[in-house]
């Protein structure tokens, strides 16, 4: 039984010359439930894929003042994650390759029928399935299920610029589990995995959700970033985790440093803050 999907999710702009075909397509689009917009000249349709809605460009090739093929390579440079179908004609002065190498994942030729529309659109989104989950893969640590230490410092670069951009406060937390090591030793390297999984959603559940991102950085390090965070919420936050894992019953302790950032710091300055904290809270047992 084939895989169902949500067509109401993906948004298809279709732009045609030839009125009238370009409407047909946006109505049978529109029957199996896309939401469906058609233009006819890609002047047009450029302008409207500037506001980033569109999943899908499905556009005929030939076609006066803006062609289908540097439609294609337009769009691509605008919307670099849209899915993009060529349509062509009865001549086919375009190849397979010409297509994909203008930036298109597939084209289909003049008339079509809804399914075979409806086929390419589904291997397209099969497609974007398994590379977004290889991406996620790439981004996650597999036991705990946050985001791993290669996308930390991707995303810290990345809040680093926007906080400079939008002069936005941003924070980052660093914790280290108290006597992991004793905890492992005692009761077996699974019952440490297990904990470290736990204590992922000891993070998890104390942070800012869909604002704040948790990351394990290594071993038993752990690291959050809070956008427009200011040292007060930091030190709010900071109060939270820490009872969090005092009511891990059973389990361990964190010790827990913070850092806020300033714009005459890089990266590296503002990580060296946030773990020399974290180093001198340890010392003085998190006092």
């Amino acid at each position: 039984m084939g895989e169902e999907y949500d067509y109401s999710k993906e948004n298809v702009l279709i732009v045609d010359d030839e009125v009238e075909t370009g409407k047909d397509v946006k109505n049978l689009l529109s029957n199996l439930g896309f939401n469906a917009d058609f233009i006819s000249n890609g002047k047009d349709a450029l302008q409207e894929l500037r506001d980033g809605k569109y999943t899908f460009l499905i556009t005929d090739i030939k076609m006066p003042e803006l062609d289908g093929i540097e439609l294609i390579k337009r769009a691509k440079r605008e919307a670099p994650d849209i899915s993009i179908i060529a349509v062509t004609g009865y001549d086919k002065d375009y190849t397979y390759m010409d297509v994909v190498h203008a930036g298109a994942n597939d084209f289909i030729s003049k008339p079509f029928k809804v399914d075979e529309i409806e086929a390419k659109i589904k291997r397209i989104l099969i497609e974007r399935r398994i590379r977004d989950e290889l991406a996620k893969l790439s981004i996650t640590d597999n036991l705990t299920g946050l985001f791993n230490q290669r996308h930390f410092y991707n995303r810290l670069k990345e809040e680093i610029g926007r906080a400079n951009r939008l002069k936005h406060p941003l924070s980052l937390i660093f914790l280290d589990l108290d006597h992991f090591k004793d905890y492992n030793d005692r009761y077996g390297h699974l019952a440490g995995d297990e904990m470290l999984a736990r204590c992922g959603m000891i993070i998890l559940s104390n942070i800012r959700e869909n604002v704040d991102t948790a990351f394990r950085y290594g071993g038993d390090e752990f690291a959050v970033i809070l956008v427009e965070a200011d040292t007060n919420i930091t030190q709010n936050i900071s109060a939270r985790l820490n009872r969090g894992f005092e009511e891990n019953e059973g389990g361990v302790t964190a010790s827990i440093g913070f850092a806020t950032y300033s714009e005459e710091m890089d990266e590296n300055d503002f990580v060296a803050l946030a773990d020399n904290s974290l180093y001198q809270r340890k010392e003085r047992g998190n006092s």
